[in-house]
């Protein structure tokens, strides 16, 4: 959340001095769209003018206006002590002595035992990656796409050839993804530098898409999860209605852009066949343009260039363009499933200004362990620790895990656990209950 800015000139809105002191109240006062404080580690800062200039988006620094931004800042930034020099220029002061750490009532206990669990983590060398494990990760991504253009480079473009070559490149996408993912929360490198080279390669050149476009999403999602206008993962745009609040408030209000009694059965048609080869990929290529963005642009050219290299002789243009999009098409059934089952089941709903702690748990659910689960998840399956200490190497979750659960275990915090199978149904499952709800406003109420 970091970053170099200017405080406001003296008499602007929200102006400060360093030296002041604020109450809690004052500082919820500044939380409109052009008057922003948050506080870190008690210390208040104006990011009123920094916010449009935060490397992670303005949106996701702008969702902690006027709150606590502590937890929040230290599970973004692997080094606060760099960070530090670019929050100095917007330091306007600091809580009064009579004021708490936290805001709006929240467990200091809770807050204070996940501080004692994050520090032992540190002490462990749970935040220290093993780069041996990301090079294997990589070299067993490009096996993948070598094995797939040979194999039907020396025995040909038959049906069943195609089919293997696309199943294979779809891992090799799926499995790319779970790896830009790595170098796109900070996890690999030490150095933040080598983490954004590394990931634009990854989801540049070997999927296409753009880092800036996925950092300002994910890094929402991650501030704010399943909390509407925050989380862009649960807007839905009109298509589905989810959780236990939305669905209510459509019904009562008449809304009806969709049969949303079916949307557990249209799900399987527009859903996970849709999202990577349609929506995503039109909204990443709109951003890159949209906001000049040239670097990922050439980046994501060059996977294109590519791949057509490799399968304009084979299969000409028609043939390459539908044999990307039908790997498009398995991916997106991969990645969407493994990636909501950890949340469309859980609690989706407003704002409630929870700790990070809780916060996240309610959010979010692990899958259970296995050799299969974690490699085919991109250790995804231990969402909550990921979602906990989103810079963490994801090869440690598993050491990290029972100290987790014996923490939520003493504040009475749900730590929810599922076989994979129960959490794929659960997401239909999910769909089908939220669906009931509106239906049963829409008539009712």
């Amino acid at each position: 959340m970091g970053g170099g800015g200017q405080l406001t000139e003296p008499g602007e809105p929200g102006s400060g001095r360093p030296g002041s002191v604020y109450t809690w109240e004052e500082v919820q006062r500044h939380c409109s769209r052009n008057d922003q404080w948050l506080v870190i580690d008690r210390k208040v800062y104006n990011i009123t003018h920094w916010a449009k200039r935060h490397p992670g988006g303005f949106r996701v620094i702008s969702h902690y206006a006027g709150e606590d931004a502590t937890d929040a800042f230290a599970a973004f930034h692997p080094d606060p002590k760099f960070v530090q020099k670019f929050l100095k220029p917007l330091l306007i002061g600091e809580l009064a002595a009579t004021e708490p750490s936290h805001d709006r009532n929240k467990n200091a206990a809770i807050i204070q035992d996940f501080h004692t669990l994050r520090a032992h983590a540190e002490r462990e060398g749970l935040f220290q990656a093993r780069p041996l494990f990301f090079c294997f990760h990589l070299g067993h991504i490009l096996l993948l796409e070598v094995l797939a253009w040979l194999i039907v480079w020396l025995w040909g473009t038959s049906w069943m050839l195609t089919l293997l070559c696309s199943v294979i490149l779809a891992t090799a996408q799926a499995q790319a993804g779970w790896l830009q993912h790595d170098f796109g929360h900070l996890s690999v490198f030490k150095k933040s530098s080598w983490n954004h080279v590394l990931h634009k390669l990854v989801i540049g050149h070997l999927k296409g898409a753009s880092a800036n476009w996925w950092n300002h999403r994910h890094f929402q999602h991650h501030a704010k999860p399943n909390i509407f206008s925050k989380d862009p993962d649960v807007n839905m745009l009109h298509v589905f209605v989810v959780g236990a609040t939305q669905p209510v408030e459509y019904g009562v209000k008449k809304i009806k852009h969709m049969p949303y009694h079916r949307q557990h059965q249209y799900f399987f048609l527009i859903g996970p066949p849709l999202l990577i080869p349609v929506y995503f990929h039109i909204q990443i290529m709109r951003c890159m343009i949209s906001r000049h963005d040239w670097v990922d642009l050439a980046w994501s050219m060059s996977y294109y260039l590519r791949y057509f290299c490799c399968y304009l002789p084979l299969y000409g243009l028609f043939g390459s363009m539908a044999l990307i999009s039908f790997v498009r098409f398995l991916e997106s059934h991969w990645f969407v499933w493994v990636t909501q089952m950890n949340h469309l089941p859980m609690d989706i709903d407003h704002e409630k200004h929870q700790d990070w702690l809780s916060m996240q748990l309610h959010a979010t659910c692990n899958i259970e362990q296995s050799h299969f689960n974690d490699w085919f998840s991109g250790h995804l399956n231990f969402q909550i620790e990921h979602h906990l200490f989103p810079t963490m190497p994801r090869h440690n979750y598993h050491q990290v895990a029972p100290l987790v659960r014996a923490l939520c275990e003493k504040h009475g915090i749900p730590y929810h656990v599922k076989t994979m199978w129960r959490g794929l149904i659960d997401v239909v499952r999910s769909l089908k209950n939220s669906g009931d709800l509106w239906l049963d406003a829409y008539l009712h109420k």
